[in-house]
């Protein structure tokens, strides 16, 4: 469906980002196991009210540079 892959060693920034930037995800949001980025896709998409190409370009500008404080 989507050729979107999150490693697990970056998801930790990754969602600590998400949680400043998107203040009403919650936990269950935010879980995560890779492989499973589909359906992490979609649940975001669904709680932010966007499409999942949208969530992938969100995710892939975080991605780009982890140790930046940049939302």
């Amino acid at each position: 469906m989507y050729n979107f892959k999150i490693h697990a060693n970056e998801w930790p920034v990754l969602k600590l980002k998400l949680k400043r930037k998107y203040n009403h995800l919650s936990e269950e949001d935010l879980q995560f196991q890779e492989g499973q980025e589909v359906e992490l896709l979609s649940r975001l998409a669904k709680r932010l009210n966007r499409n999942v190409d949208y969530v992938i370009y969100t995710l892939s500008k975080e991605m780009a540079d982890l140790n930046s404080n940049s939302l």
